[in-house]
C-alpha cells in the first residue's frame, strides 16, 4: 500500500479520524447508480453519462491488471483535456496503480526526469497534438528507462507496438471477472494520490497526498460553492489541479456535469460556457481578463453562470472589481498549493471586500499560521510567512525525504513562501512571495503591491515585477509592463502615476521594460518571473560590458 511518508503512526491515526469513504471512484460507482443517463462529461469529441463512463473505467483498470500492472506502480498520463485524462486516473484507482498526471507542455527532459523519478510502469499518451509527436519523444526517452514497460496511445490510430486505450475501452473484460474483483484492490483514503508541480524552480516535483485528505477538502469547498447534480462545470486547460479540481475531483463528488474545452481560447470558452449552459467554472485570472476583455464578449448569453472559481494566481482587487462588473455571478478567490494540499476560498456570499480583498477564512481541514523570520507567530494585521498544516495537508514529496523535510520540517508546519497577514476579523490577505520580495538597501518592496497598482492603470493589460541586481543597493525594482492596444507608455507617466498612488518612494520601480506579451509556466498562466530575473540581470551584465 503506497501509504503517507513523513507521518508518524500517531499522525496517521488522528488524520484518519477526519477521513471517510467512500473515494473518488466510489463516487463515480454511486453517481452511476443515481444518475445512470445523465450527461456527465463532454470534451470536443465525445458525450457520455454517468453509466458510460462507470463501464469504460471499470474496463480500464481491468486491462491494466490484464497488462500486468501491479498495485503502487506508476503510470504516466500526459494527455490533453479528454476524458481518457480522467478515466485513465479513476481506472488506475480502481486497479491500485498510482497515476501522475504531467503537464502536457513537459518536454523530454521534463518527462525522462519524471519517469525516472517515480520508475514509472508506463505512459499514456496521444501519438500527436498540436504539432507535437508525443509517441517519439517517449520512445527516445525509453531505453534509458528500465521500468517503462508499457506505451498506451489515446485516439483512433496508434502506432504499432503500442496499446490502444479505446480498444481497451470497448472489450467486455468485466463479463471474465466477478462484479468485486476490483474491491481488493482499489485505493483507500489512507492511500496516497500523486500529481505534478511545475514551480519556478526547474525540474517538477512530485506531490503525494493522501486520497481522505484530498476528499475532506473537496467535500467542504464544494459545499461553500452549492455544488449539486444540477450544475454544469467548465475546465479550460488540461490540469488535474487548481481552477480546474472544479471537473476533475469536485464534479464527481457532487454529482455534477463537466464539459472540457481542449485547447484554451477566449472564444471557445466564451461558446462553450453559452452551447452547455455552463453554471460553474474555474479559470486562473489571465484566463478570466481575456474572456472579459474580448471583443465579442457581450454578443454571448452568459446568464446560465452563477459563480467563477479564481485561483492559482494573483488577481489585483482594482481589476478584480473591473472585471466583476461585466459578469452575471460573483467571482470567488481561492487560495491554494500543491504542495500544502489545498488552501481556502471565500464563499459567494461574502460581500465584495471579502471574496474579491481576501482569500476568505480558514476550513476546518488547515491550520494556519503566520510567522517572522525567527520562527514566532505574528499578531494578526502584522505580515510574514503563511504555514499550513493539518489533516487535509499534502503528506510530502513522493519519494523525496530531504525535501520533505526541508518543505514541513520536523513539526509538520508546511513552508508555503507566501507574505500574508490577518485582516482582523479572521480573513487571510496574500500579500506576496518571500522570494519575489526585493529588499532595497535593507527595505522591502513588494512585488505584488506595485503589480496592482499598476494594472489599475487605463494603458496597463499586463505587469510584472521582478528584482534586478544593483552593486550598492542590492536589489532595485523592475516593471515588464504590456500596454493595453494602441497604448503607449513609458517610464516617466509610470512614476508619476505611482507617486499619485502616495507610494513610499523608495518602492517605485527605477527600470521599465515593455512587452508585447509576458512568459508564462507551462499552461497555468502564472508569470514565470523567474526568467524575467534572469533576462533583466543578463541585460545589466550586456550593458555594463558595453
Amino acid at each position: 500500500m503506497a501509504g503517507p511518508s513523513r507521518y508518524s503512526p500517531e499522525m496517521l491515526a488522528e488524520y484518519q479520524r477526519h477521513w471517510s469513504a467512500p473515494t473518488f471512484t466510489g463516487y463515480w460507482d454511486l453517481n452511476a447508480k443515481l444518475y445512470p443517463e445523465q450527461e456527465a462529461l463532454v470534451d470536443a469529441r465525445v458525450r457520455l453519462t454517468w453509466s458510460q463512463l462507470k463501464q469504460m473505467m471499470d474496463r480500464l483498470a481491468l486491462g491494466l491488471l490484464e497488462l500486468g500492472m501491479e498495485r503502487d506502480q506508476v503510470l504516466v498520463l500526459q494527455l490533453p483535456n479528454w476524458v481518457e485524462l480522467y478515466l485513465m486516473r479513476m481506472a488506475c484507482e480502481k486497479a491500485g496503480i498510482m497515476s501522475l498526471p504531467a503537464l502536457r507542455t513537459f518536454r523530454q527532459h521534463e518527462m525522462e526526469y519524471m519517469c525516472r523519478h517515480v520508475e514509472a510502469a508506463g505512459v499514456v499518451i496521444p501519438w500527436e497534438f498540436g504539432g507535437r509527436d508525443y509517441y517519439q519523444m517517449v520512445r527516445d526517452i525509453q531505453p534509458g528507462l528500465p521500468s517503462l514497460k508499457h506505451i498506451l496511445v489515446v485516439g483512433d490510430r496508434v502506432p504499432p507496438g503500442t496499446i490502444s486505450v479505446r480498444e481497451m475501452m470497448e472489450r467486455p473484460l468485466e463479463q471474465q471477472f466477478p462484479p468485486d474483483h476490483l474491491e481488493s484492490r482499489r485505493y483507500r483514503p489512507d492511500d496516497i494520490v500523486l500529481t505534478t508541480t511545475s514551480g519556478s524552480t526547474g525540474l517538477p516535483k512530485v506531490v503525494e497526498q493522501p486520497m481522505g485528505a484530498r476528499l475532506m477538502y473537496i467535500r467542504i469547498t464544494n459545499e461553500t460553492l452549492g455544488m449539486s447534480s444540477e450544475d454544469t462545470v467548465a475546465s479550460f486547460s488540461p490540469v488535474a489541479s487548481g481552477p480546474n479540481s472544479l471537473v476533475f475531483i469536485r464534479c464527481p463528488v457532487a454529482g455534477a456535469k463537466g464539459v472540457l474545452l481542449e485547447t484554451f481560447s477566449a472564444e471557445e470558452a466564451l461558446q462553450l460556457v453559452q452551447r452547455e449552459r455552463v453554471t460553474l467554472m474555474g479559470l486562473v485570472p489571465a484566463m478570466l481578463v481575456m474572456l472579459v476583455e474580448h471583443p465579442n464578449f457581450s454578443q454571448y448569453d452568459l446568464s446560465s453562470l452563477r459563480v467563477i472559481f479564481c485561483a492559482a494566481a494573483p488577481f489585483p482587487y482594482e481589476q478584480m472589481l473591473e472585471v466583476q462588473k461585466r459578469l452575471p455571478c460573483p467571482i470567488v478567490y481561492g487560495y491554494g498549493a500543491l504542495d500544502l494540499g489545498g488552501g481556502i476560498m471565500s464563499s459567494p456570499q461574502d460581500p465584495d471586500g471579502v471574496r474579491l480583498g481576501t482569500v476568505g477564512k480558514p476550513h476546518p481541514a488547515f491550520t494556519f499560521k503566520i510567522v517572522d523570520e525567527g520562527g514566532r507567530e505574528v499578531p494578526s494585521g502584522e505580515e510574514g510567512e503563511l504555514l499550513g498544516s493539518g489533516p487535509g495537508c499534502a503528506s510530502g514529496y513522493y519519494r523525496d525525504p530531504e525535501a520533505t523535510r526541508a518543505a514541513w520540517g520536523t513539526e509538520g508546519w508546511f513552508r508555503t513562501g507566501d507574505l500574508a497577514r490577518w485582516d482582523g476579523q479572521g480573513h487571510l490577505m496574500i500579500v506576496g512571495r518571500k522570494k519575489e520580495m526585493i529588499i532595497r538597501g535593507g527595505q522591502n518592496i513588494y512585488p505584488i503591491e506595485l503589480e496592482n497598482l499598476l494594472v489599475a492603470h487605463p494603458k496597463v493589460a499586463g505587469v510584472a515585477v521582478v528584482g534586478m541586481p544593483d552593486p550598492v543597493l542590492g536589489e532595485r525594482a523592475c516593471a515588464f509592463i504590456v500596454p493595453r492596444a494602441s497604448q503607449v507608455f513609458d517610464f516617466q507617466e509610470m512614476v508619476a502615476y505611482l507617486r499619485g498612488q502616495d507610494l513610499a518612494s523608495f518602492k517605485l520601480p527605477e527600470r521599465l521594460e515593455i512587452r508585447e506579451s509576458l512568459p508564462y509556466l507551462s499552461e497555468v498562466n502564472k508569470v514565470d518571473k523567474r526568467s524575467l530575473r534572469q533576462e533583466i540581470a543578463q541585460m545589466l551584465e550586456d550593458e555594463a560590458r558595453s
